[in-house]
């Protein structure tokens, strides 16, 4: 009888020490939801912080999902320096080329449902992409001459930036009259875009190298013509209103114009700017798919998050999760220059986390615009992350500090 006393004291005394530990471990969880740092989140809030005091973004949005759960959800500095007006989380952007990523998965909705085969000839469909030229010598333009391609350009191809179109990024002097051409001169269209890049020579045999092109609005014109409705028809029934995504499209509604934020640059002075050339965001005609869409970071977060979840969301399977793994894995092989990285289809992938000097993990995605958008999924950390500013030029800084700061938050990964 003694005996069962004392243990009966062990097993409270007991109690009495576990309690106040599990309680410490329930206050451990929630500093640190999803396993992620919150101490360590301010450090790229500040960072944020110090380059708008620096005058080199006018603002920014950024948010982290992390399980499937919003761990950190910011806004930073002004989204218009020209009327000071503060940055709001609904903020609307120009995501330039991370429209390349949704207009990639609206056109593999198609693949599933049976419309074509990625090896078929783009000619096929659209018999414009029949008997395609090739540049005798980028560097002297199309003065140089044009050569026939060696083989016929196929859906494949456009996916994975490898059929030998140019975007008109490059230095040659195709590049620049490339660029010209499509976004430049007055297109109606993405039908009249696409017609004008066939008629330009190619800066590429189809399958020899991979370079950044307009291939995706050729995607989206494949995408009118498989499903008999406008690109942004198709978007809006198929994939945005489905995910609640009211703030996406090539336009914005005129009652929202006000969350709009227009892009900024440098002046002569060195000063940060609004920029006095602004795209226009309305009457948009062009449904491109190379960019052309406005976003939130809060809509396109819901697109990423449906990826992650293997193609679903809101009780709709967008795409099977084996497509998904066929668009998230490298499909070009060594073509792809940047190193431990590779391009899948309509996505960047990373293939050497050693390779690519940059933190991560084998088969995160990603992809970014040219006003300094960037976002990344890692599926092995259940992980994504957006950045949203408007600055131009272009730089992929941004996209590696987001990286840098957001995996340093990680404070428990998948083994």
């Amino acid at each position: 009888m003694e005996s069962n006393k004392t243990l009966l004291i062990y097993f409270s005394l007991s109690l009495m020490l576990i309690s106040p530990l599990r309680s410490q471990m329930k206050e451990t969880d929630k500093s640190d939801p999803a396993g992620v740092s919150t101490e360590r989140l301010d450090r790229y809030a500040n960072y944020l912080k110090s380059e708008i005091e620096a005058g080199k973004i006018p603002g920014a949005v950024s948010m982290i999902s992390r399980n499937g759960e919003i761990v950190h959800q910011s806004v930073f500095g002004m989204s218009d320096l020209q009327s000071k007006a503060p940055m709001q989380q609904d903020n609307i952007f120009h995501i330039m080329s991370m429209t390349k990523p949704i207009v990639s998965v609206a056109f593999m909705m198609l693949y599933e449902e049976g419309h074509f085969f990625l090896t078929d000839p783009v000619s096929k469909y659209l018999p414009q992409f029949k008997d395609l030229k090739v540049s005798k010598d980028p560097e002297k333009g199309i003065e140089a001459g044009s050569l026939p391609a060696k083989s016929e350009v196929t859906i494949h191809q456009l996916l994975t930036h490898t059929a030998g179109f140019s975007h008109g990024l490059g230095g040659s002097k195709l590049d620049q009259e490339t660029v010209k051409a499509l976004y430049f001169e007055p297109q109606t269209s993405v039908e009249s875009r696409v017609n004008t890049l066939v008629g330009l020579p190619m800066i590429g045999h189809p399958g020899e190298q991979w370079n950044y092109s307009a291939s995706p609005d050729v995607l989206a014109l494949l995408i009118e013509h498989f499903s008999g409705m406008t690109v942004a028809e198709f978007l809006e029934q198929r994939i945005f209103e489905p995910l609640d995504m009211k703030d996406t499209g090539y336009n914005i509604a005129s009652e929202k114009q006000n969350r709009w934020v227009p892009v900024h640059n440098m002046n002569e002075a060195g000063k940060l700017v609004r920029s006095e050339q602004q795209l226009p965001v309305e009457g948009n005609t062009v449904f491109g798919g190379t960019h052309g869409l406005f976003s939130t970071a809060a809509d396109y977060m819901k697109f990423c998050q449906m990826l992650l979840n293997g193609g679903k969301a809101n009780g709709v399977q967008f795409l099977s999760p084996k497509t998904l793994q066929a668009m998230t894995m490298n499909q070009v092989g060594d073509l792809f220059q940047d190193p431990g990285q590779g391009f899948g289809l309509g996505f960047g992938v990373m293939t050497d986390v050693a390779e690519s000097k940059r933190p991560g993990s084998v088969g995160t995605y990603y992809w970014s615009g040219a006003y300094c958008t960037y976002f990344f999924i890692d599926p092995h950390e259940d992980l994504i992350a957006i950045m949203m500013t408007q600055v131009q030029p272009y730089s992929g800084f941004y996209g590696n500090k987001l990286r840098q700061m957001v995996y340093q938050t990680l404070v428990e990964i998948e083994d």
